[in-house]
């Protein structure tokens, strides 16, 4: 017999439950769920039905439909295999695994619920292309996408969580499109198996996973890492700005402290160890060690040499540029909107400012953020008692001092009672 065309698109909670015919128009059972296979740039098709025959959940593949239909459900062979259905690797349950689970909105980093599934027909086939994420109320009238028609299903991270399909969905994930402190935001939301699915995407790329741990809560960075090796906490803060690896090694329990430093590599275990000095509600433990700082006899020449060159400091470090004196005392600092506009061959002591506004590794973080915000800082360096540079504290880690710790997590749950609207 020949498979009909496709024609029309389709919601999945209007074929669930269907009676499912064979070829003679007799009844086989009910559709209970249809099977997708993810593809990289592509919508998932659908490859398969699971049909429940009395108690039994049997398989029948995309090839043997006749006809699919809010009305029925016809299939172009007179008997199928009666043995239990097992999930293959990388197939994916519309109505088990995504209808009715929460997925996010790539587009807004937020959590969404799938309340229904939009099939279209295409060229070899049905395919899943859109998701409705807007609760249905019970007294709505009128045409069922009136008020809130499907999304397109590439706008969506779905949270899937069945092991066996999981190096499937990391080649198809869009989580890394995100920012790490979006990243962050949804994890701290997320509940355990939403977070393995997450975690297990960021992990893929290991420059993304430490710019993701350094965005965490405390209590979530702590609570992630204790299911972590000693050598795997060590390989994320191995990569994490020194400041914020500090603060993470501190959180960790006590017993898990002096070997977790000791399998850092060098130069960041010398980093980290000199950080661990200073308690953290002061300018020594707010303060990292990335900065750059050249003689005052540079040229703004060299110090845009230096810059092009300083790939492994963060960018937030880079803003200012610091000089020195001959025995390494600080001397001045200039702002690369400064050195840009100067002439490249004035040297750094000719045109940077020598009244700089620093800090002392014991002042208090509120002291400091106070000082930043009236002198309009993005950089302070925190210096000795002889004004050597120890460390500096960036604009963002000192408004993350600043704000109160749970005005992310009130943000975020704005945004996801704000998408049920």
């Amino acid at each position: 017999m020949t498979t009909a065309a496709p024609t029309g698109s389709l919601s999945l909670s209007a074929l669930l439950r269907q009676p499912v015919t064979d070829s003679d128009g007799h009844r086989m059972g009910t559709l209970a769920d249809l099977i997708v296979r993810l593809r990289d740039d592509d919508y998932p098709l659908v490859t398969g039905l699971v049909v429940a025959v009395g108690s039994t959940r049997v398989f029948v593949s995309a090839a043997d439909l006749a006809a699919l239909g809010p009305e029925q459900v016809r299939l172009a062979v007179s008997t199928v295999d009666v043995r239990e259905f097992r999930r293959r690797e990388g197939e994916v349950l519309l109505s088990e695994d995504v209808l009715g689970h929460r997925l996010i909105d790539v587009s807004r980093a937020a959590f969404v619920k799938a309340y229904d599934i939009e099939l279209t027909p295409v060229l070899d086939g049905w395919a899943a292309t859109g998701l409705d994420v807007h609760r249905r109320r019970w007294l709505a009238v009128g045409p069922r996408h009136a008020a809130h028609p499907p999304r397109d299903w590439k706008d969506f991270e779905p949270l899937i969580g069945h092991a066996e399909s999981a190096h499937v969905r990391q080649a198809t994930g869009r989580i890394p499109e995100l920012k790490p402190a979006q990243i962050a935001d949804i994890i701290e939301e997320a509940n355990e198996h939403e977070q393995d699915e997450l975690l297990a995407q960021v992990h893929e790329d290991p420059e993304l996973e430490a710019d993701v741990f350094e965005e965490l809560d405390e209590d979530s960075q702590s609570e992630l890492f204790k299911d972590r090796s000693d050598a795997e906490v060590a390989e994320v803060l191995a990569r994490m700005q020194a400041d914020d690896a500090a603060d993470a090694l501190m959180d960790l329990p006590q017993e898990r402290r002096i070997p977790v430093l000791e399998a850092l590599p060098e130069p960041q275990r010398s980093r980290v160890h000199r950080l661990l000095g200073y308690h953290d509600l002061t300018a020594g433990g707010l303060m990292g060690t990335d900065f750059l700082a050249l003689p005052s006899t540079a040229t703004v020449a060299d110090a845009f040499t230096a810059v092009r060159g300083a790939r492994l400091i963060q960018p937030q470090a880079l803003t200012v540029i610091y000089t020195l004196a001959p025995d390494g005392a600080l001397e001045g600092a200039l702002t690369l909107v400064q050195a840009v506009q100067a002439e490249p061959g004035l040297t750094l002591a000719e045109v940077a400012d020598i009244d700089v506004v620093v800090a002392s590794p014991g002042d208090d973080v509120i002291d400091v953020t106070t000082r930043m915000a009236d002198f309009n800082l993005l950089t302070m360096p925190v210096i000795s008692e002889d004004r050597h540079i120890l460390g500096l504290i960036t604009v963002d880690d000192a408004l993350e001092a600043a704000i109160p710790q749970d005005w992310s997590r009130r943000e975020s749950s704005h945004r996801e009672t704000g998408s049920e609207a």
